[in-house]
């Protein structure tokens, strides 16, 4: 068995779970996320708790059924607390807005990135160069992070460009200009 798949999954009060047709609802106060769930596992629900197994011992059903057990947890945590990656902007100039759905990045080019916000994502900016991307859905924050910072990754000399505020950038001499 997988240690992690075995680990039944607490369901707070206020969340609804159902499941049709393999296809897994999760409801809170935060909203609703849906997702495919594997035909080789099988979900119990009951009021407070949802236990993930596998039908039988192929290595198809053992690889999916620690994934499974972390995605419906995964989504259970979302629409009751939600998700958030916190990224910094350092360099001079370099500055964030939002206007709307979009965020508007400064970021040395010659032209603004304007990066339409995904559905479900919200994005926080402080002072202009912290941001908060924040939404119940773990995979999209992260992914929606990450596409944020890969406009202008930090440099390696001086450590300009958007990095995770969690990152160690790892720094090279620059030239000491001695001969």
């Amino acid at each position: 068995m997988s240690r992690i798949g075995k680990m039944p999954i607490a369901v707070p009060k206020g969340v609804t779970v159902s499941l049709s047709d393999s296809v897994l609802t999760v409801k809170g106060p935060k909203g609703e996320l849906s997702r495919q769930i594997m035909p080789a596992i099988s979900l119990e629900i009951a009021d407070t708790a949802i236990v993930v197994t596998r039908q039988d011992d192929s290595i198809a059903s053992r690889s999916a059924h620690g994934l499974t057990r972390t995605l419906v947890n995964n989504m259970v945590i979302g629409v009751t607390a939600g998700y958030q990656t916190d990224l910094e902007i350092n360099g001079v100039g370099y500055r964030a807005e939002v206007k709307g759905q979009e965020l508007v990045l400064s970021l040395g080019y010659s032209h603004q990135v304007v990066y339409p916000l995904p559905a479900g994502i919200a994005v926080d900016v402080d002072k202009m160069t912290k941001l908060s991307v924040k939404g119940i859905d773990k995979e999209l924050v992260g992914h929606t992070a990450a596409k944020i910072r890969s406009f202008r990754g930090p440099e390696p000399y001086k450590g300009k460009g958007i990095k995770y505020a969690n990152e160690k950038i790892l720094r090279k001499a620059g030239k000491t200009g001695k001969k």
